[in-house]
């Protein structure tokens, strides 16, 4: 998920030189701080769209035979897990997880309608992640209480799925990352409830060819700030803003490691792009603002004018002359 996850802020965040909570390794003044600090605590309120929290059911168990990530137990992930360039083995295994993931999200998405509780969904895609032989990725990482992200209407990322109905008219993304055989594979799209305004509608079709133009900017040689870039202009031609508080990151045994990749055009995203490196693409494209704020459950990521959001994310590994996708079935 989008991510998040896409980046993920813990409920809890540490002490200025303590280790950064996404695993990098680095203190966290030096690494989400100012991040983190941009994204101002908000009361759960009702939106435009009438959406408000409901009653988060326990997570669902994992079968004990099932491999689990470090942070499995603690919430905190313990190492950085490699570099972002993968050898051919961890590509591999990589691959593997990427398929299962899109394979989750294929039969989650099939489940959504109209009267169908965003908790309901977790479980369809829990019960598929533990089928596969997985472990959901999303759960107690940093805390967090669910298997997948739920994130509905003006919810940008990181939603917790509840005991709310989605409502004809919605729109929601499912972020869904699974760990198998050592390596996290994560993927989202954004799905019509019933019957949508053409709008939102559109705002959805954007954000989808903002995955695809950004991940067309991936080349060798070039600095990662191209895919911000390419998704910022093309959102940008149609009306849309682009949410900067959250990016992709590089992925493999580390659920997030250090290399972000931002969104936007940004001067700082300065990593250059070789083969064989792996980062999630997800945009998130509004209607409104780009701005955001967090629900003081700690998780969930709103749009701050209270418009609608739409995300969709591959993970990928740059090829020697562009991109390849590796969430797919």
């Amino acid at each position: 998920m989008t991510t998040e996850l896409p980046q993920i802020s813990p409920p809890r965040a540490p002490g200025r030189n303590d280790p950064c909570w996404c695993g990098s390794g680095k203190k966290y003044k030096r690494c989400h701080l100012d991040a983190d600090q941009a994204l101002q605590p908000a009361e759960p309120r009702r939106a435009p769209a009438g959406l408000e929290p409901g009653r988060v059911s326990p997570a669902l168990p994992v079968p004990p035979e099932i491999p689990r990530p470090d942070y499995a137990a603690s919430g905190r992930p313990k190492r950085t897990g490699g570099g972002d360039v993968k050898t051919a083995e961890e590509l591999a295994r990589l691959r593997r997880a990427c398929k299962d993931a899109a394979r989750v999200l294929q039969v989650a998405g099939a489940a959504v309608r109209p009267g169908v509780t965003t908790d309901a969904l977790d479980a369809v895609a829990h019960a598929e992640i533990v089928r596969l032989g997985c472990y959901p990725s999303p759960l107690n990482y940093g805390g967090f209480p669910k298997s997948i992200c739920t994130s509905v209407n003006e919810v940008i990322c990181h939603g917790i799925p509840d005991s709310r109905p989605l409502a004809d008219g919605d729109i929601v993304n499912l972020d869904i990352t699974v760990y198998k055989d050592g390596m996290h594979g994560d993927c989202s799209a954004t799905f019509l409830v019933g019957q949508v305004d053409a709008e939102s509608q559109r705002l959805v079709r954007v954000a989808k060819e903002c995955l695809d133009v950004g991940i067309a900017a991936v080349k060798p040689g070039l600095p990662v700030r191209a895919i911000g870039r390419a998704v910022e202009a093309h959102a940008s031609r149609h009306g849309f803003g682009v949410v900067r508080a959250y990016c992709g990151h590089g992925i493999g045994a580390s659920f997030h490691t250090q290399l972000q990749i931002p969104h936007h055009d940004s001067p700082g995203a300065r990593t250059i792009m070789v083969p064989g490196m792996t980062f999630t693409v997800e945009p998130m494209i509004t209607a409104g603002s780009w701005e955001a704020l967090v629900w003081r459950d700690g998780w969930t990521a709103v749009t701050a004018d209270g418009k609608r959001s739409a995300q969709f994310e591959h993970t990928l590994v740059v090829t020697e002359d562009g991109a390849e996708i590796l969430t797919v079935v």
